[in-house]
């Protein structure tokens, strides 16, 4: 299960927690372009338990074009760093 928390404090915040898979990857997009006034996006990830290949590829492209992903598992961060470099 896929739960996406937003705050606003001057830049939004998704809070996702649970299992991020391909499936959820949708959700998140939409979740993504209905940000406010063009404002810095940050994806905190601290409650992320579980992601697939097409979740890493979603986040790394999300970090390619500038929303700013905090308290990443290390695991996702080394397998983010590993597609980046196979592309």
């Amino acid at each position: 299960m896929l739960k996406i928390h937003k705050t606003a404090n001057g830049e939004v915040t998704l809070k996702i927690s649970g299992r991020m898979v391909a499936e959820n990857v949708a959700d998140v997009k939409m979740s993504l372009e209905s940000r406010v006034d063009g404002r810095q996006v940050v994806m905190d990830l601290q409650d992320l338990t579980l992601v697939d290949r097409d979740a890493v590829g979603f986040l790394a492209g999300c970090e390619t074009e500038g929303v700013k992903i905090v308290n990443c598992p290390a695991y996702i961060r080394e397998w983010i760093a590993r597609e980046r470099k196979a592309k």
